[in-house]
Order: C-alpha cells, then structure tokens, then sequence
C-alpha cells in the first residue's frame, strides 16, 4: 500500500494560494475554487484579525498549511516554540497533510529567509530525514517535502535531485509535494531532464504538485511566481499527472498579483489539463528502483 493509501489522503482538484489582494472577493462571493493554500507563517499568531480570517475562509473551503521556515537541512532545528505554533495551526484547520521544503536556511540562530539547496550525499539524506521525523511526530500529521528550485550545486554531491529527494522521502516516510516549475527551473539552471525527474520520483508519495511561473533573466531562470504558467511547464505538468495521477494541484502567484479572475482561469487550465489527461491514461503509480 502506497503512502496516499496508507493515510487515507484523496485529491482535492485544483487551488490557488490565499492572498491578501483576493480576501476581499473569497470572502464576499465565495467564488467557486476547489481549496486554498495558506503560508503557514502567515498565521503562528496566538489571536487576532489573521485566525479570524482563516476560520473564515476553512469554513468555506478545504485549507492545506505550507510552510517556509522549517529549513530542515539546516544543522539547528526549529525551534520548540515554532513547532508548537505550528502545530496549534495544524490542528485549528486539521489538513490532511502539512508541507514545508527540502532545504537549509538557518545559521547560528539566524534564519536566512531564503529557501537554500541541499548537498545532495548520503549524510544529508540521513540528517533531513531524521529531521523530517522529529517533525512529523511532533505535529502528528502526514508531512509533504517540497522539491525547490535551485541557482548553484555542490562539488560533494553523489547523486542527482531526483534521486535525493526519493531517498529522503523513503528514508522520512513522508510525502512529496511536487513542484512542477521548480523541477523545470532546475533543471533548465543546471542542465538536466526534467522529464527524468517526472519519471524517477516515487509517485505513490506525491501528494500535491505546484504550478507557477518564473522570470526568465537570460543565462538562467528565477522562480519568482510572479507571471502564468509558460508552455514547457504546462508540457511537464501534462507528463507529470499522467504519472502521478489525481493529485491535489495548487496554482502559485505571489508577485504581479493578477485579478481573482486572471488566477482563476490559470486554476481552470490546470483543471481542464488535468481532466484531459486523466481520461485520457489513468496514471499507474509506479516507484522507480
């Protein structure tokens, strides 16, 4: 039995993130939207007009909580304050699942506000999936890593991405959270396939995927959520559900802010894609040896 069976995790269509410019059209139309991803930091708050809002909004749609201060490859962990914030989140919208990404970006106590790739060898495996552990357990529900997207490697690196983060994964026994357009960053940054990274990862892990849209700045591409999805990630989205199947699939678009309609009809070529696709070739989950 696959990890999505395992938990009893089912796929929720196609979302978009919860963003301050839209509040006012969610919460006065109830426009129709399958569910929303929130920041999880957004809302570590003990009160005030922030949970107040989120209660709306889970009262209304299905809320899953994404994370982007855990830094789990980061040799301090976070901290016992942070964890127990986040898990009164957690439990105040009881998501299915909670996510955060494969990287490091704290340091002597400082955190670095930035999502930093991992060393991709044997050690670090067992270090983030140690981390990813203590974690899990401590929140007390299932844990989604996201893959990011990337602008330099490491001379000490034995493996592939694809093939780090399937260990790490296996090794945790959490989920993945599939970011389409980060893979296609990377690999267009780094010179690899990404359609390889479709077909390796384990798909019965794979939770939720990301689309979003980057900036290209000539010698490389920055993932900066800040435009549509281009073409080539709509391609790599379109092998990706064909291998992974019904996943629960979120639209990213945190910069430039479009209008709800603009974001909504993003949502909906995701969802069109998707429907495509899916009656066109049920996936087969297969985990790649």
């Amino acid at each position: 039995m696959g990890f999505r069976e395992r938990h009893g995790i089912v796929d929720l269509g196609v979302g978009v993130g919860a963003r301050v410019p839209h509040y006012e059209t969610i919460f006065g139309e109830t426009p129709a939207m399958d569910w929303f991803e929130i920041i999880s930091e957004n809302f570590l708050g003990d009160g005030g007009r922030a949970l107040e809002q989120l209660d709306k909004l889970r009262h209304a749609y299905r809320v899953i909580p994404h994370g982007v201060s855990l830094a789990l490859g980061s040799v301090e962990p976070p901290s016992a304050d942070y964890l127990r914030r986040l898990r009164a989140l957690v439990d105040r919208i009881a998501p299915p699942w909670f996510s955060d990404h494969l990287c490091w970006g704290r340091v002597d106590g400082m955190d670095l506000h930035d999502l930093l790739p991992m060393p991709m060898t044997q050690a670090a495996v067992a270090h983030v999936a140690d981390r990813i552990k203590q974690v899990q357990d401590a929140i007390g529900r299932p844990f989604a890593l996201e893959n990011v997207s990337s602008y330099l490697t490491y001379r000490e690196s034995t493996m592939p991405e694809w093939a780090f983060l399937t260990e790490v994964a296996e090794r945790a026994d959490c989920g993945l959270l599939f970011d389409v357009n980060n893979a296609y960053v990377s690999a267009r940054n780094h010179g690899f396939d990404a359609a390889t990274y479709v077909d390796y990862v384990p798909a019965h892990r794979v939770v939720q995927m990301h689309l979003a849209g980057h900036t290209d700045m000539g010698k490389y591409i920055l993932d900066t959520h800040s435009d549509h999805v281009c073409d080539p990630v709509w391609d790599l989205y379109r092998r990706a559900v064909g291998r992974f199947g019904a996943v629960s699939t979120l639209v990213e678009w945190d910069e430039n802010i479009p209008a709800w309609e603009v974001l909504s009809q993003e949502a909906a070529r995701a969802r069109g894609l998707r429907r495509e696709v899916l009656a066109a070739s049920p996936a087969t989950v297969k985990v790649q040896p």
